[in-house]
């Protein structure tokens, strides 16, 4: 099992938006839904547009590029289910985001 890292700090993930962070040398988009946080590849497969810059509606993000939609919990797209986002394990233990990135 591949260690937790630190991501960020919970305030600096405000409810309803995401952030970009490097977690063992990859980019990760972490996104705060309802009281829960959400970690998956910060790029988008379309172009690789910064999918933490993107709006968060509900669970899903929109590619700022291309609007390319995803569901941040599933990593599933919303529109061709065939397409996907790495998604990663996140615990918060404190004030302390976690993400848990496979080697």
């Amino acid at each position: 099992m591949s260690p937790l890292v630190k991501a960020a700090k919970k305030q600096d993930v405000p409810p309803g938006t995401g952030a970009a962070a490097e977690c063992g040398g990859k980019p990760v988009a972490l996104f705060h839904v309802d009281g829960r946080f959400y970690a998956t590849q910060n790029n988008c497969p379309h172009r690789g547009g910064p999918l933490a810059e993107g709006e968060l509606e509900g669970t899903v993000v929109t590619c700022p590029w291309h609007a390319w939609r995803f569901d941040v919990c599933s990593g599933l797209n919303a529109d061709n289910p065939n397409l996907k986002l790495a998604c990663y394990p996140v615990t918060v233990e404190g004030d302390d985001v976690l993400v848990q990135i496979d080697g």
